[in-house]
Formats: C-alpha cells, structure tokens, sequence
C-alpha cells in the first residue's frame, strides 16, 4: 500500500495520538471485553479440533473399544489410517471452505461446519462398523478444516492490531482445553464397568505379557468387564459445544472486512464501532473503517485491471494464480506453508494422537498409568499456552518460535538418547522412563507457547489459512514408534532444528501490523503502477496525506465520506 496505509509509522502515530492508551498483553485484552469474549466464543471452534484430536488418542487403548473393532486396536496400519481420515477430511473442509466464507460470511461458514461435525460425531458415536468410524471421523474432519479455516480468519478480522496476536492465540488455548477435556473423559470413562474387557483380569488373555488380543480374548457375548459406554459417551459428549457454537453464532457479528466485500459499508462501519465500543463518527473508528474500504477497492480494481473480462466464480479462480506471479503474494504463500510443514513436523500431532503408546514404549502400564501419564500433557498444554495469550504481541512471532524450536529439538533428542539406552531395560530402570516421560512434557511446553499459537496467528495476519495436510505424520507415527523406536525422535528433532534455522533467516516479525499493513511487510504493493493505483483509492476516499492525525481532511471529509454519514444517519 502508499504513504497513508502501509507507512506504518505514519498510521501509528496517528493512531497514538487518537488513541494513546492502548496496549497489546493482560492490559490490551482486557480493554474491550466485547471483542475478547467474541473472540473467546468463536474459538470453541478450536475446542472442537482438540476434542475430536484427544479423545481417539485414548480410546484406541480402550479394550472394549478394541473387542467391537479387533483390526483399529490391533493393526498399527489401521490405526494409523483411522487418525488420518481425520486430517484427510480436514484438508478436503479447508480447501472447500474458502468460498464458502467468502459468499456467505465467516459466521455461516462456521454454522455450517458445525451442521456437518454434529452429523460425523453422532456417526463415531453410534458405530457399528469399522466403515461407521472411519465415515464420522472424514465427515468430522471436514468440518475442523473449514472451521480451522474460518475461525481465526474471523478472530484476526474483528481484533485491534495490538492484540491480534492474543485473539488469535485463542484459538490454539481452545485446542488444548479440548485435548484436555477429552484426555481427562477418556481417563474417567475408561474405568466404567473396568479398565479390561473380561471382567476376571488379565490372567486369561494371550497377547504378548497377557495383553489383550481383541480376536481371542474377548468373552463370549462380548465384553463382562468394561462397558461400551467407555468410549460412546465420550464420543457423543462432542455434540453439546458444537451445537453451542452453531446456535451462538447468530448472535454475534459479521466480519467488517466481508462486510466492506459485499458493499455493505454502512453496517461495516457500525460493526467496527460495535467491535471498538466507540461511536460511528469516532476518527479512529473512521481511519479503521476508511483503511479497509481502501484495500477492498484496491484489490477489486486490481483484479479488475489484470483480469478484464472474466467476473464472478472465473475472476476469484484466476486470483490464484496471482500467488504465484507476484513476488508478495508467493512470500506469503511460502511462509504460510513453510510455517504449517514445520509446525507439524515438529512431532505434535505424533505425541498428542498416540500419547498413551509413547508412555506405555517408555516403560509404563499401557492399562492406567500411561493413560494417566497422558492427561498431563493435557494440562501442560493448557497452562503453557496461556503466556503465549498475555505476551505474544509483546515479545513478536520471531523470538517465540525460535526459542520454542530450540526447546522441541533438545527434548527430542534427549528422548531419543534415552530410549536408545535403555528401550528393553524399563523394569529395571523405571527411573529412565519418567525421565523420559518428562522431556515429553518438556517438549509439549515448548510447543505450547510458541509454535502452536503462532501457527495460527502468522497465517490468518498474512492471509486466509493456506491449505495444510497433516495426514503423513499421523499415517505414519504408529508404525514409526514400532519400527525405528528413538530414530522417531531423532527424525523430529531434526526438523525441530531446521524450523528454528528457517525462523531465523526467513521468517518476518508481524507484531503491531494491521492486516492492511502486511504489504508493506512482503513488499506486496512495490510497483509503481500498484503504488499510482493505491494513491488513486486513498484520494477518492479520503485517505490522503493531507488527513490529519485526527483522521479528517484538513479542510473537510470528502464528498463521499460525507455521504455515507448521511445514509448511515437514515439508516
């Protein structure tokens, strides 16, 4: 963008002087609860994503779970397939879900995703069938991607810039209160009825160290001992957040940025001073208001110019290619997905969705204290997001994950190096395994505060959240603990190492900017002809360098601002 929009100095001492006393951390959130309570129940959508992520992570040890379907609990290649399917339909819900929330507005597009989780849940719930679970768990993904998507679009699009970050961060502390919740359920359910399918113990069973084997052990007529209700209700319990998200949604506000989309500026000024808790004629609510109408009609004419000829569905499908021609636009798609392959390829997903096979592979009872051991990494991830909220848009994006980087790939290898020594002699030295179970937890802090929250912050302030499929880590985990043991975590360790060496030299600081700003920051707006255009936008609407740091003209609003307040007044 020109002077008057992307001259970020320049916006942020107007907006100093309109506004001095704002600040980003505890301070800036607490300073307008209506956007921060928005934004707190827009991210049940992330406790969905949690949720469905923590409650598999248990059941698939859970015997009467196994005793209705031998093949997920016994098969490491199943396994892996059921815990993907989900990532599969979440990638299928984030690429669909894009014109979705562009047509119909971020708020439908999540009570439509809901529609969609509720009926994938009530199918993993009432299962009867291997086909049942694998069905509930794509339709559920699909609705996470989309809702993965939508939801810190629309968290970004209604937060002031100097908490941005924490509002978006919201959305990664619903993730793991969903994780959580669902790893404690599990723990609690699990014991219903017994912690084994056969009711008389252990003894009789024939898997290896009388372990259980769904195909031989279970007791004629099914399970004597734990209920099914083990692992239904948990599944079932699912459907009462999203049903609150979906009803909810209709009592909060549209996106002011779709808004402006749609032309409908009158009610995107009103939302803004809505969002803000200021009047309409407030100058910093009208500077906001002005920015964004100044790159809708950019972008629109932009698009206009390079595309002519082709409107609609045609004109939105050839701005993809954009991405890819225009050096801005290509630097935020790279950091975007270089962003999300890191995050993943961290080791996250593998710990969070086989937490109980990684404790009980460090020498603890696959039965009670593994899964024990796994609700703790259920609230370190909760309490260790919770700085990442109150000082993100303090310390910047950059510094965070740079030091959480470091953090992951010292745990890893520390994992690594214990698992190597001691794999076969846990018995004899339990000590080493809890050692090893506390650089686990030591390694979900790290992720916690830094590559978690930022994950989703970074993209959402750069762009709509680029498509990401995360099915490899999840398809491949099971068979890679069994397979190649402490080279699992020596292999995430290294990516651990090479995200922290790609923040480093690649990765730009966002802390501050509004989303209008990010042009200036990938030299998105760099050509002349861009920057003539821009100039063109700001003085049709008044944002031009004679606007004053109160956000007016210095001699009076242009015609058009002026006939805005009119309609907005008769309105």
């Amino acid at each position: 963008m020109v002077e008057t929009i992307i001259d970020t100095g320049h916006r942020k001492g107007r907006m100093e002087a309109l506004h001095p006393e704002k600040k980003g951390g505890l301070r800036g959130l607490t300073q307008n609860q209506y956007v921060l309570w928005t934004a707190v129940f827009a991210s049940i959508g992330g406790f969905l994503f949690g949720y469905d992520q923590g409650v598999m992570s248990n059941l698939l040890t859970t015997e009467n779970f196994g005793s209705q379907f031998p093949r997920i609990y016994s098969n490491e290649d199943v396994k892996g397939w059921i815990v993907s399917v989900l990532q599969l339909g979440a990638w299928f819900g984030a690429l669909c879900n894009g014109p979705i929330a562009q047509r119909y507005s971020r708020r439908y597009s999540m009570m439509i995703a809901v529609v969609l989780f509720c009926f994938g849940s009530s199918l993993q719930a009432g299962s009867q069938s291997e086909s049942y679970i694998f069905a509930g768990r794509f339709f559920a993904g699909m609705a996470i991607g989309a809702l993965s998507h939508v939801v810190p679009m629309y968290q970004s699009e209604i937060a002031p810039a100097e908490i941005r970050g924490s509002l978006v961060s919201l959305q990664q502390f619903a993730i793991t209160i969903g994780i959580l919740v669902a790893f404690w359920l599990d723990y609690g359910f699990h014991f219903i009825g017994g912690v084994h399918c056969d009711a008389r113990g252990t003894a009789n069973y024939s898997g290896p160290g009388n372990t259980f084997d769904p195909y031989h052990d279970v007791p004629s007529g099914g399970c004597t001992g734990q209920s099914p209700i083990s692992w239904r209700v948990p599944l079932a319990l699912q459907l009462l957040p999203a049903l609150i998200l979906g009803v909810g949604m209709l009592f909060f506000p549209f996106s002011p940025r779709w808004l402006m989309l749609q032309g409908r500026e009158a009610e995107a000024l009103a939302v803004v001073s809505k969002l803000r808790r200021r009047p309409e004629n407030d100058p910093a609510v009208r500077l906001e208001w002005l920015e964004i109408k100044a790159m809708v009609r950019f972008d629109r004419e932009t698009a206009v110019e390079r595309f002519p000829g082709k409107t609609g569905w045609r004109l939105g499908l050839a701005g993809y290619g954009t991405f890819f021609t225009r050096a801005g636009l290509f630097r935020r798609l790279a950091v975007g997905c270089v962003l999300q392959f890191f995050q993943q390829f961290s080791g996250i997903n593998a710990i969070i969705y086989y937490a109980p096979t990684i404790m009980s592979s460090l020498g603890l009872d696959p039965a009670t204290t593994s899964l024990l051991a796994t609700g703790v990494v259920g609230v370190i991830n909760v309490v260790f997001t919770i700085p990442a909220i109150l000082f993100l848009d303090v310390l910047g994006r950059r510094k965070t994950l740079l030091f959480g980087a470091i953090g992951m790939c010292i745990s890893h290898i520390i994992v690594a190096s214990i698992l190597g020594v001691y794999a076969n002699s846990f018995a004899e030295h339990p000590g080493a395994g809890w050692a090893g179970v506390a650089f686990i937890y030591i390694f979900i802090a790290n992720f916690a505060y830094s590559w978690g929250p930022v994950g989703w912050v970074l993209p959402s302030e750069i762009m709509p959240l680029s498509i990401r499929s995360k099915a490899m880590i999840g398809r491949a985990t099971p068979s890679m603990i069994r397979d190649i043991k402490y080279g699992t975590y020596i292999f995430f360790a290294a990516f651990c190492a090479l995200s922290a060496a790609w923040v480093y030299f690649f990765c730009p600081e966002t802390k501050n900017k509004t989303l209008e700003e990010m042009d200036i920051v990938f030299k998105d707006n760099s050509s002349a002809e861009d920057a003539e255009r821009m100039k063109k936008v700001n003085r049709e609407i008044g944002l031009d360098d004679s606007t004053d740091s109160a956000g007016n003209s210095g001699a009076s609003q242009p015609t058009e601002v002026m006939e805005h307040e009119e309609k907005v007044e008769e309105v």
